[in-house]
């Protein structure tokens, strides 16, 4: 067996952990351990020939880090934040969601439709190139072709945000059914327009000087992205239930 797959005689090695992590978390990769190590998230030993040895309270690290991101949607900051306060001897909380769960259920079964607040900004988080392939578990292949199709873009900086990490994964579930990111361009020319017709509601309120004007400007373009998307999902249903003739 490898040394990335046997357990050190003090600890665990990278393989051991992947392969306790990957029961709960399926997307886990050694990949995304290492980038969440260099991004000090956890801090394994190391053996005098280097090989990396973790142990249980480090395996636990990484599952809450991974469950804030899978369940929450939390910036890496926040997490490490949190984890800084446990080794505090504080306990650590977990904050309400950036994109709650409910917006994948609009069927009045789940927990109901979006709502402005879901459109609210969170908290920053900016990843690299690496940071990008390493949360969302793709390849710079798919990563070159999500954005030559405009499904994933850039900030001006280069860096990427927790959204883009959703698409990326979102498309990679996609891929699994031989669909391709070239199939999707209808989605992003379908949410340009969405925004487009937003754009032009909101804008003449956003155009007063005054703070106040400029805060309703953004509480309508929130809920309206939430009735956008309520609309698009039951659009999409009622044409699902044509083509299964139920």
């Amino acid at each position: 067996m490898t040394a990335a797959g046997r357990s050190q005689r003090n600890g665990l090695s990278i393989g051991a952990v992947l392969t306790q992590l990957r029961s709960e978390f399926p997307d886990v990769t050694i990949s995304k351990i290492r980038f969440l190590e260099s991004e000090g998230l956890v801090q394994p030993a190391r053996t005098a020939s280097g090989y990396r040895q973790f142990t249980a309270a480090d395996v636990e690290r990484l599952r809450f880090v991974l469950l804030a991101q899978r369940d929450h949607y939390l910036p890496l900051k926040v997490i490490k934040d949190q984890l800084d306060a446990a080794d505090q001897g504080l306990e650590p909380s977990m904050p309400s969601p950036r994109l709650p769960r409910k917006l994948v259920s609009v069927d009045g079964n789940g927990s109901g439709p979006p709502t402005a607040a879901d459109f609210a900004d969170g908290a920053e988080m900016r990843l690299t190139e690496e940071g990008l392939l390493a949360e969302a578990g793709i390849d710079k292949a798919m990563l070159a072709e999500l954005e030559q199709y405009g499904l994933i873009r850039p900030g001006a900086a280069g860096f990427y945000d927790p959204d883009a990490v959703l698409v990326a994964k979102t498309v990679r579930s996609m891929t699994d059914f031989g669909i391709e990111p070239r199939h999707l361009r209808a989605f992003r020319a379908s949410a340009d327009r969405e925004v487009g017709l937003l754009e032009q509601i909101v804008t003449p309120v956003s155009r007063h000087r005054d703070a106040e004007a400029r805060g309703r400007a953004d509480e309508m373009v929130r809920e309206l992205a939430a009735l956008s998307v309520t609309l698009h999902t039951l659009l999409v249903k009622a044409g699902i239930r044509s083509v299964t003739g139920r």
